[in-house]
């Protein structure tokens, strides 16, 4: 499992090389498959479900699920979340970390600092021996504090050999409620906030999920193992930061 991470935290780190203004997400879906091949993995997500493409892209107000696309150009002060998966000797990797391309506006990289500082609050409460509602409730707090709002139509998940798998992870609960962590377990926690309303919108091409008074929506996402001296996180984005350097969010 932790190789699997490890290779997509790679392949995040070798798109953030190429997220830049006049790129097109197809072109980094193209980075992404032929990366994450040449490491000898097949990204997880090509085909999945119907899937077209090897990475989510979602731009601005897209939450999840955003399908590349030759025609979705990113400019200036855009933000983009990609989500990667792979699949590495019968093993499942999946994480996700939403770009700056360029300068953003203060308000959005706030939106994406809070968005990021709730995961890790959440991989904090992930302990042997409690309930997933814990890990739930932190994300929730933290972004509900700083005025955001937490989608409730999508969620994280359990991951091992197959992508998705119980229990599911959702970013807001009551503490001490839900399944029990146990040691052994493989969970991606992912929170997707959103800067307006919690109000989602499913497009008409089955995948792309934005928000529904277009406002912008962050994503970040770990796996994480729960072990009895704490959780471990199996994916990385210290990849990422070692080519944005200062510019890391």
């Amino acid at each position: 499992m932790r190789e699997a991470n490890q290779l997509v935290g790679k392949t995040l780190g070798e798109l953030a090389k190429h997220v830049k203004p006049g790129i097109s997400t197809l072109q980094l879906d193209k980075v992404a498959e032929e990366f994450i091949r040449d490491n000898g993995a097949v990204p997880a997500f090509l085909g999945y479900g119907g899937f077209p493409n090897s990475i989510c892209t979602s731009v601005n107000e897209q939450v999840v699920h955003g399908i590349p696309s030759s025609k979705a150009i990113l400019k200036e002060g855009d933000i983009v979340s990609i989500d990667c998966g792979t699949v590495l000797n019968g093993f499942v990797g999946d994480s996700a970390y939403t770009f700056c391309v360029g300068e953003v506006a203060d308000s959005v990289k706030q939106l994406l600092k809070v968005t990021k500082d709730a995961l890790y609050l959440g991989i904090k409460a992930a302990l042997d021996g409690r309930r997933l509602g814990d890990v739930s409730n932190a994300v929730q707090s933290y972004c509900e504090s700083h005025n955001y709002s937490v989608v409730r139509e999508l969620v994280g998940h359990g991951i091992g050999r197959k992508m998705h798998e119980e229990p599911e992870v959702p970013n807001y609960g009551r503490r001490g409620c839900g399944p029990l962590l146990k040691s052994g377990m493989c969970i991606c926690i992912e929170p997707m906030i959103n800067m307006g309303s919690k109000n989602v919108v499913f497009e008409k091409d089955g995948w792309t999920v934005r928000t529904k008074d277009r406002k912008c929506s962050a994503h970040f996402e770990h796996c994480i193992a729960i072990r009895p001296d704490g959780p471990q996180i199996l994916s990385s984005f210290d990849y990422i930061k070692e080519v944005l350097d200062s510019n890391a969010i």
